[in-house]
């Protein structure tokens, strides 16, 4: 009975989702974009767009120098930040310059760049491929990894004309970070220094209940649900979606069972240290929309392949058409030799501090392992805690500014 419960409800999520993104009246037109929130702060701002070899138009928005400081012509190091599942640029900006990272970056003297996955919000273009396409959706985090976050780095590169930068993500821009470096080491070279939030490459010991209502459905390769719900747009930025977010997650909600379990934007358990001034901005824009091989892919770290950071398995005939092998290939932790820092929770339920024990044994060159002490902080609280900027923020900041002689 449990079982078949958990199922229903996964596949009305899935519903939910895929009805908010066929029906247009569903999308905000008047979402308040990155760009304006960082005006509105006093902030100057920019606009970039970077093309990745397979034509997806990434859109990257940059705070190159603080107000405050009037540092224009002074030397700004550069440093990206990248967003997790279902997110976009606007998780950084969540709690106003007193509280957020890409703001007490851009006060610490930083040339602060918010990057976009491709599929998200701001980053639906594609140069080659038409948006209604499945084709469009036919990737995972595999490619945001090794394609796109290079991309990003790549054209940062060229716009500051700094040789190397500083990395900082948050939950699957963890994941993509660890793919980059393991797929194409060769960007070590261009890190001085990387800052991995909530640190996501294990799930073999996850508590959160998305694991217990997808993983009957897409858990295992092969399966008919797998096939259904491969290639698509999933939970896009909707009113539908960004309703039910506020009735969750907002202040004193109706259906708060929702947001303390972790069924809608991953909260965890409990408000202990949620600053809900920056829950309600990040729920404006947020879910900010993936493609359904994303998810699918990370409970396959929970399910088939608990244990291991590898590939996304198509089954062992398919493997052996796309990799060669039957199973899908683990990818190589060892090949990280920028200095990285991990910054991890015991309250996570997504990215269990187990899971980030093994992760922290499996690459052996990181430069750090940072547990937060507060033991109620959970996944989303990285991102608008009370308590983030001294939880997290300003050892990320102390540690970025050891590789820099500021």
């Amino acid at each position: 009975m449990k079982f078949a419960t958990t199922t229903l409800l996964g596949l009305g999520l899935l519903a939910l989702a895929s009805a908010a993104s066929l029906d247009p009246t569903c999308m905000l037109k008047d979402i308040v974009k990155s760009d304006e929130r960082i005006r509105r702060m006093g902030y100057p701002v920019e606009s970039h767009f970077a093309t990745t070899p397979d034509g997806y138009v990434l859109n990257l928005f940059r705070i190159p120098y603080s107000h405050k400081l009037q540092n224009k012509n002074s030397y700004r190091p550069a440093v990206l930040l990248q967003h997790g599942l279902f997110s976009n640029s606007d998780c950084w900006l969540s709690g106003g310059p007193d509280n957020a990272l890409a703001y007490l970056l851009a006060d610490a003297g930083f040339d602060v760049w918010l990057g976009n996955a491709r599929g998200n919000t701001y980053s639906k273009q594609n140069v080659l491929i038409s948006l209604n396409s499945p084709k469009y959706w036919h990737f995972d985090w595999h490619e945001i990894g090794s394609i796109d976050v290079p991309t990003m780095i790549d054209y940062i590169i060229e716009q500051t004309g700094q040789p190397k930068i500083h990395y900082a993500g948050h939950s699957q821009g963890t994941t993509v970070y660890f793919v980059m470096m393991s797929e194409r080491k060769e960007y070590n070279d261009k890190i001085k220094s990387a800052h991995m939030l909530a640190p996501c490459a294990f799930f073999e010991h996850g508590t959160n209940t998305i694991f217990k209502i997808f993983s009957p459905l897409v858990g295992k390769p092969g399966g008919i649900w797998n096939q259904v719900f491969a290639d698509m747009e999933f939970i896009p930025q909707s009113r539908a979606i960004n309703r039910m977010g506020d009735t969750a997650c907002g202040v004193d909600p109706a259906l708060k069972f929702l947001c303390k379990n972790g069924w809608l934007l991953f909260a965890g358990d409990g408000y202990q240290n949620t600053n809900l001034t920056a829950m309600q901005e990040l729920i404006e824009t947020h879910p900010g929309g993936t493609s359904s091989n994303q998810g699918i892919h990370f409970i396959q770290l929970s399910d088939c392949n608990a244990g291991r950071f590898c590939r996304m398995d198509y089954g062992e005939k398919k493997n052996k058409e796309v990799y060669g092998q039957p199973t899908a290939p683990d990818y190589n932790l060892e090949n990280i030799e920028a200095p990285t820092y991990l910054y991890s929770s015991t309250n996570d339920g997504l990215c269990n501090p187990k899971d980030v024990d093994h992760l922290v044994s499996a690459a052996k060159n990181l430069a750090g392992h940072y547990r937060i002490p507060d033991q109620t902080f959970n996944h989303l609280d990285f991102i608008v805690a009370n308590n983030m900027r001294e939880m997290v923020n300003e050892p990320v900041m102390r540690n970025m500014l050891k590789h820099e002689n500021m």
